[in-house]
């Protein structure tokens, strides 16, 4: 019994010296559950999804619990994809782009240039094409694709003004290692460069990559305005964060678990969505107050430079799905 207790002990304050620490309620639960995500303990994609451990507890009377775990601490976002078939993670977030790796169709909702605005992404989350989306990949990977969370809209940094797609020429762009995220550098004749995220700052830090592209909310918690000069407001893609259940996890669960987890995940995206939209809307005046030159961008010449590879060979959807999204709230 002593042995078991200093295990405990130790493994405790282990994870709270890496900022893991559990709620209470989450820590007495009989399961608990791996959420491991690529972004920082302080932003929403975090302590909303900690804040969830609390509710899944109260909700399931202590049968489940979820620990969080950030900052790509369980592997880089390929691995924590592979690692829901593995049962090493239970949940994750994801951009819709890896999940395109196992169902090439939802990876349409992070092209660039797809969605209108918030609002048209928005529409696009409570469709029936949504909801197909989730459902072909759900079949074609064994794992269960709850919902979205707003990521925010994506914005191009650099150490010098972009404002036209001239300006991008033969620029190294980091991106993130999924093939669809090169649309947007191709069509403007930048060099696209996949690099893990938690490798980024150090990148730009030593001129191994000439800028990259994340949401304000993202630049600011990555720190990457300290080591670029310019954040340019291109908005190329109104992006967002698919939450996924591991196959292993989910067939485990009982329906009234699996009920409860649902809707514990709905609300945790819906408190990211909320946070992210306000510090979006005051994140282009804070960086102005750091010195950073904030550009604003005629986006149309962007728009129309990426449209043109929309349904081209780096399309993995069909023309009938990518007309019925452009169809969505386009009369509202």
């Amino acid at each position: 019994m002593n042995i078991k207790n200093t295990t405990l002990k130790i493994a405790l304050t282990a994870t709270t010296a890496l900022g893991l620490a559990l709620p209470a309620a989450a820590q007495d639960a009989e399961r608990v559950l791996k959420w491991a995500h690529v972004y920082e303990a302080g932003e929403a994609y975090h302590t909303c999804a900690v804040t969830a451990g609390e509710q899944l507890a109260a909700a399931t009377e202590n049968r489940l619990g979820i620990e969080v775990f950030p900052a790509s601490s369980l592997g880089k976002e390929v691995d924590i994809n592979e690692g829901l078939g593995l049962g090493t993670v239970d949940i994750i977030w994801t951009g819709q782009l890896f999940a395109g790796r196992s169902y090439g169709p939802i990876a349409i909702g992070g092209a660039p240039f797809m969605f209108r605005d918030y609002d048209h992404w928005a529409a696009y989350r409570g469709s029936d094409l949504f909801a197909e989306m989730l459902d072909g990949y759900n079949n074609a990977s064994g794992n269960h694709a709850v919902t979205l969370a707003y990521y925010g809209a994506r914005h191009t940094t650099s150490n010098k003004p972009i404002l036209t797609p001239a300006d991008m020429k033969d620029m190294k762009l980091r991106v993130p290692n999924a093939p669809l995220y090169m649309m947007f550098p191709r069509a403007v004749d930048a060099n696209p460069t996949p690099i893990a995220f938690a490798e980024v700052y150090l990148a730009l830090q030593q001129g191994t990559v000439d800028g990259q592209e994340n949401p304000l909310p993202t630049i600011q918690a990555k720190k990457f305005y300290e080591v670029q000069s310019d954040i340019n407001l291109t908005g190329h893609i109104v992006d967002s964060l698919l939450a996924i259940v591991g196959g292993p996890t989910w067939g485990s669960l009982d329906a009234a678990d699996q009920e409860a987890l649902t809707g514990v995940i709905q609300e945790t995206a819906e408190c990211v969505t909320g946070q992210i939209r306000t510090s979006e809307a005051e994140l282009a005046d804070w960086f102005r107050e750091q010195g950073v030159n904030v550009n604003e961008v005629d986006i149309t010449p962007f728009r129309d430079a990426v449209m043109t590879m929309h349904n081209g060979d780096m399309a993995t959807w069909d023309q009938e799905t990518y007309d019925r999204l452009q169809a969505i709230g386009a009369d509202g």
